[in-house]
């Protein structure tokens, strides 16, 4: 991580709402897992609720979304070889990211994105793109629910024209969570940039092709 840091980072902008997002592939995990992880977090939920109140509750409960994160990409990691490798092939792997950067400026600030062979990473900024106008001058909202609909349907779509297949592209939930501040932002973007690293792939973060971090300065 210390070669990563060596270069300036974007910009952190704290009044925006900025995500870090995690989306895989269908059927990369197996459903018992899901379970396992699913019945672990719900009773550590139900301690938390009932030990705690207040602010000290959401900070207690946020802490617990990003351990059972770690889990959760963890287990990403660990069943590489039995889940589905789609984008491990580059003509798949850039469809994907020539539409994260088609909806840069549109429905997002792109910060950092990461495409590994069963998941995808992705650090953006949705404060400036919350609001825009259509045509006959109403204002319509762009939420994430919608703005990752709209990236994961095209992807998808475009993913399986070019495999030959049909059937589901992307498992249909994704894991998204609030970027607090600029520690936790820079830790986000350092771990975004060196999962090809840490799983072996490159020695260094920017030799892996479908590694991207903005360059704003």
């Amino acid at each position: 991580m210390d070669n990563f840091y060596q270069r300036k980072l974007p910009h952190w902008h704290p009044a925006g709402q900025m995500f870090f997002i995690t989306f895989r592939l269908a059927n990369s995990l197996p459903v018992q897992i899901m379970q396992e992880l699913k019945e672990e977090r719900e009773r550590e939920e139900q301690n938390v609720r009932a030990k705690f109140s207040g602010a000290q509750q959401y900070d207690e409960l946020y802490k617990l979304n990003k351990k059972y994160f770690g889990q959760f990409d963890a287990w990403l990691d660990r069943c590489v070889e039995e889940s589905p490798r789609w984008l491990a092939q580059e003509q798949i792997a850039q469809i994907v990211a020539d539409e994260i950067h088609a909806l840069d400026g549109e429905r997002y600030r792109l910060i950092a994105y990461c495409l590994m062979s069963n998941h995808v990473h992705i650090a953006m900024d949705t404060a400036e793109h919350n609001i825009q106008p259509t045509h006959n001058g109403v204002t319509a909202p762009y939420p994430l629910a919608d703005t990752l609909k709209r990236l994961k349907g095209r992807t998808a779509r475009y993913c399986n024209q070019a495999l030959g297949r049909s059937g589901s592209f992307w498992h249909h939930e994704s894991y998204d969570h609030v970027v607090r501040n600029q520690k936790e932002y820079e830790n986000i973007i350092g771990y975004i940039a060196n999962n090809p690293v840490k799983a072996g792939l490159v020695n260094n973060w920017e030799d892996w092709k479908f590694t991207f971090v903005s360059k704003e300065s």
